[in-house]
């Protein structure tokens, strides 16, 4: 006899429920979401314009339909009614009118019948005088081939003055001169002489050019003294002489 008791036998196992359990229930849930929600979205695909849709596709407008027009009545205007003139009464106010400033009334301190003496211009220290002579006597070597203006500076007693100024200004030959010179520079016209240079070949002008006398601060002795040019070879040097008035 085996030592080991085999009488007992052992408990038999233990059956499963049968009841669902928490996932079985979860899965089953989300089925029939699913498949509500492919019914829901075959509804608004069919029908899209429904009212359980919430984003419904606005009217379009046909581009090839014919517009129907609207014919809007034409109003008339209401009866025009004359409004009665109101009456004026009472005398109107006439405007100021406008009072013109008097004008002035030109007076003079002297008699009607005297008239004013002009006070007269103080005349020039010096006077001149020009003529057109043949160069060759001053420069003989030069023959035609010469133009210049020269001359002298005397006072009333026909006396030489020296180292007065002369100036020259103008245009000659189409350039523009601005040139000084003393008296006495230039001894072949005399002691008090001067001489300005041109050119070399006489050349006709009028009233272009003109000299004046000068004292040593630069103040003007004279009027300007215009002196003509000439295109003969008898002229082709002008003289001038000026004078010291009395």
């Amino acid at each position: 006899m085996s030592k080991y008791d085999y009488g007992d036998t052992p408990p038999a196992p233990k059956k499963k429920s049968s009841s669902l359990e928490v996932w079985d229930v979860l899965s089953i849930i989300t089925l029939l979401f699913t498949a509500c929600m492919i019914l829901y979205f075959a509804a608004i695909f069919i029908s899209p314009g429904a009212a359980y849709n919430p984003l419904k596709p606005k009217p379009t407008v046909n581009p090839f339909a014919t517009a129907t027009p609207t014919i809007t009545q034409i109003q008339l205007q209401p009866t025009w009614t004359p409004t009665t003139t109101p009456e004026i009464t009472g005398t109107p106010t006439l405007l100021p009118t406008i009072t013109l400033e008097p004008s002035a009334t030109p007076f003079s301190l002297l008699p009607p019948t005297k008239t004013p003496t002009p006070t007269k211009t103080p005349k020039a220290a010096f006077s001149a005088s020009f003529e057109g002579i043949k160069s060759a006597i001053i420069h003989p070597e030069f023959g035609c081939d010469w133009q210049g203006i020269g001359g002298t500076v005397v006072d009333a007693n026909n006396a030489d003055m020296l180292r007065m100024t002369i100036r020259l200004t103008g245009l000659y030959n189409g350039k523009s001169i601005n040139e000084l010179t003393v008296s006495s520079i230039a001894p072949a016209y005399g002691k008090s002489g001067f001489e300005f240079f041109l050119g070399n070949a006489p050349t006709a002008s009028k009233g272009a050019l003109y000299l004046q006398l000068l004292d040593q601060a630069g103040a003007p002795l004279s009027e300007n003294i215009y002196v003509d040019t000439f295109s003969a070879c008898s002229q082709n040097l002008t003289l001038v002489r000026f004078v010291k008035n009395p």
